[in-house]
């Protein structure tokens, strides 16, 4: 019997198969945000390990009928840009995206003091 060892793939071919697996796994979070299936408050509640690294203009624009512009406007009413990412939101923030999300206005606004 022979045993061959293979040698672990090189370094950049390791991060390129993350990044094919982080991309498919966004798409298919995308696909069910545009289906209705998933609610972008519970990914922004949950933050899911694909999320984590996505700005949440691109979660929010996933949504039917939401442009960059209505995305714009939507979190000018939260301190909080386009380019955040889910994963460094803080609970206070993500709390107040979902009830302004949920149309709650008002506990989002208590959730920011």
């Amino acid at each position: 019997m022979s045993a061959t060892a293979t040698a672990p793939a090189p370094q950049h071919l390791r991060a390129l198969a993350q990044a094919n697996r982080v991309r498919l796994a966004r798409a298919e979070l995308k696909r069910q945000v545009a289906e209705d299936e998933v609610s972008v408050a519970d990914v922004v509640l949950a933050c899911p390990w694909e999320a984590e690294s996505m700005a949440i203009a691109d979660l929010l624009m996933s949504q039917h009928r939401w442009g960059r512009t209505r995305c714009r406007r939507f979190l000018a009413a939260l301190p909080m840009t386009e380019t955040k990412t889910i994963g460094s939101m803080t609970d206070r923030q993500r709390r107040a995206l979902a009830a302004m999300l949920g149309g709650d206005p008002a506990t989002a606004e208590l959730s920011l003091r």
